[in-house]
């Protein structure tokens, strides 16, 4: 099979697991966007098509004719080179197009997709189309961890059904030492990797322990029946201003309910496991669990250096690395270079994956980021001392 064939290939799959993704939603489930950080799934669907009729049909396919005019103004995110845009908090607002209309656009542009690529395709669009197919494999977690807010934050409390969510990890939790020396840290080979992984160095760490096991839900609930959440020297500041303003007292999706603890899961509403890893946890929870159980967060590099000989990363962890450049990193020119280098500030890297993220985007070198305050991502805890 040639590349280009391959490339076609692994383009229909994954355009057709972003609708399985959707599939067990009701069309009211698609319009809904409860808070400014979770997007309406129908936006996604959006937003994901727009990329590839943006960057790969618009500007190499000759007289090509967009489905709708309107539609770079409703479904570009944050491309300031490409455009003005809806506000983020707007996208819920849209009754129109509509859901039908959206998979519509979807079938049009993938039919042009399909009917262009065999003729255009060079070594520079199948760089910009691996680009498009990883940036909707990033979506389609971001569909699931939204949908599951959508859902989780219904009165009912509906199973979503699209695939199981968190179970107990069958380890025994232990310290595992690694000794002080140079790392080597990054991406290297011929794969694809995102730019903010990118280079390759050598970092010097000094000796730690870091835990095989994530902190469980059972373990966390020790540290909320402590009073965690009451004791202001478990937090830093702002974390200390986010429990108080928000009134947090549990991690996102936990309800007490006849003096049992409870948790939203992907298949409704269940009793709490106290054996399955803690998630949903912002960066603020995790710093004061750490703090109570007089352990700390691994920095990033200390959690690439330990995955290294352990083979981990089940979760989405919480590190104590800001979200900075690589030595040597470039941003790439035009729209896709704003596609990382501009978020770097004010952001925690997380390292490992999720039950949400696509097999091959759990590489170890994978760097996710979020703002500290951040839990509705599959997020969670690994101690090191």
């Amino acid at each position: 099979m040639s590349v280009t064939e391959t490339l076609i290939n692994e383009f229909t799959k994954v355009r057709q697991r972003t609708e399985s993704i959707c599939a067990p939603l009701e069309k009211e489930d698609y319009v809904i966007q409860p808070i400014e950080d979770v997007s309406p799934p129908k936006w996604h669907l959006g937003h994901t098509t727009w990329f590839f009729e943006q960057f790969i049909l618009v500007p190499h396919v000759k007289n090509y004719q967009v489905y709708n005019a309107e539609f770079g103004f409703i479904f570009n995110s944050y491309y300031e080179t490409v455009g003005e845009r809806i506000l983020r908090t707007d996208r819920g607002n849209l009754s129109r197009p509509t859901v039908d209309r959206i998979y519509a656009y979807r079938k049009f542009v993938d039919e042009k997709m399909e009917e262009h690529l065999p003729s255009i395709l060079n070594e520079e669009l199948e760089h910009i189309l691996t680009i498009g197919l990883n940036h909707e494999e990033q979506h389609q977690e971001l569909l699931i961890t939204d949908i599951k807010y959508i859902l989780g934050h219904n009165p009912m409390l509906p199973a979503y059904g699209y695939f199981q969510g968190h179970k107990a990890e069958q380890v025994t939790p232990e310290w595992l030492s690694m000794p002080r020396g140079q790392y080597e840290i990054g991406f290297e080979g011929d794969d694809f990797c995102f730019d903010n992984e990118l280079n390759k160095h050598t970092v010097f760490i000094e000796a730690y322990s870091i835990r095989n096991t994530l902190v469980t839900n059972g373990e966390f609930l020790e540290f909320l029946e402590a009073d965690g959440y009451k004791k202001f020297d478990l937090w830093h500041s702002e974390g200390w201003d986010w429990v108080q303003n928000n009134h947090i007292q549990s991690p996102m999706y936990w309800h007490k309910m006849n003096n049992k603890w409870h948790h939203y899961t992907l298949e409704g509403l269940q009793e709490l496991d106290l054996n399955a890893p803690v998630t949903h946890i912002s960066y603020f929870e995790a710093f004061a669990f750490a703090q109570w159980s007089r352990c700390r967060l691994p920095t990033e590099f200390e959690w690439e250096a330990a995955n290294q000989k352990f083979k981990w990363g089940q979760r989405w962890e919480w590190t104590e690395s800001a979200y900075l450049p690589y030595p040597g990193y470039q941003k790439s020119e035009g729209a896709l270079g704003e596609y990382n280098g501009k978020f770097m500030v004010n952001q925690k890297v997380l390292k490992g994956a999720s039950v949400a993220t696509f097999p091959k985007h759990s590489r170890p070198t994978y760097r996710n980021f979020f703002q500290p305050h951040l839990r509705w991502q599959f997020t969670g805890i690994r101690l090191a001392k």
